[in-house]
Formats: structure tokens, C-alpha cells, sequence
């Protein structure tokens, strides 16, 4: 009787702890980190490319561009909204005279394969993307 309460016991806790300590499939976020690599705004005749470093850390990063503005990066958030969406908010304030669908912020796509690192949206016409590598 007693090994019987004993195993009844230890089962009902394996159970708990099992239900309980369920971890996510999935890590959304994009891992700790300073990521070096390139922007293009891609159309048909091409697209100048730009040299990036986007640091994450948490739920944070920072950025820069070797051209001002191309793509207008500074500092914000973002959150995963789901296993290959990420949404970018971008916490700097911007003047009116570029084009601010170069800001990095919104929806974008994302894909993680090892230590590389593309974010991606497309326009009519043109897509951006970001191809990063964790340095």
C-alpha cells in the first residue's frame, strides 16, 4: 500500500511539473547581439545597397546605416508576432524630407538560420530586405 501511495504521488507530480514547466516550441526573439550586414530596397532596375549594424538586446535594438537615412535607423522595440513576423517600432523622431517607408518600423517577415538573420517586407514593386549576421 505504501509503494502504491508513493507511486501515485510521484506520478501526480511528474504530471504537474510536466504541464507546468511546458516550455515554447519556438523562441521568437531574435537572439542577443550586434548583427553587421546589408540593406537594399530591391526594384526591378536594382536598388543601392547600404551597409547595417542592428544591435538586439531583449526586446530593444539600436541601429546604424552607413548612408543617413538609408534605411532610417536609430533605436525601438519590436515583438515577434509569430514563428516568421516581427513587428519594429521605432522610438526616434524623424524630419520630413525622405522617404519614411525606409524607417525601420512595422511588419516585417523574419527568417533565422544559425547566426544569420533576414528581416524583409515587400511594396509594390520593391521589396527591402535586411540580410544581418550576428558578429
Amino acid at each position: 500500500m505504501r509503494n502504491m501511495l508513493f507511486t501515485l504521488s510521484f506520478l501526480f507530480s511528474l504530471t504537474i511539473c510536466t504541464i507546468s514547466c511546458k516550455k515554447s516550441e519556438t523562441n521568437f526573439l531574435i537572439p542577443n547581439g550586434t548583427y553587421a550586414g546589408t540593406f537594399q530596397r530591391q526594384t526591378s532596375s536594382g536598388g543601392k545597397i547600404s551597409n547595417v549594424t542592428i544591435t538586439f538586446s531583449g526586446n530593444s535594438w539600436t541601429g546604424q546605416s552607413q548612408f543617413a537615412k538609408y534605411p532610417a535607423l536609430c533605436h525601438g522595440t519590436y515583438n515577434a508576432k509569430g514563428a516568421d513576423s516581427i513587428n519594429f517600432e521605432n522610438a526616434c523622431p524623424w524630419t520630413a524630407e525622405f522617404d519614411w517607408t525606409l524607417i525601420l518600423s512595422q511588419d516585417y517577415k523574419l527568417k533565422i538560420v544559425g547566426n544569420s538573420v533576414e528581416i524583409s517586407r515587400d511594396y509594390i514593386g520593391a521589396k527591402d530586405i535586411y540580410n544581418l549576421t550576428k558578429q
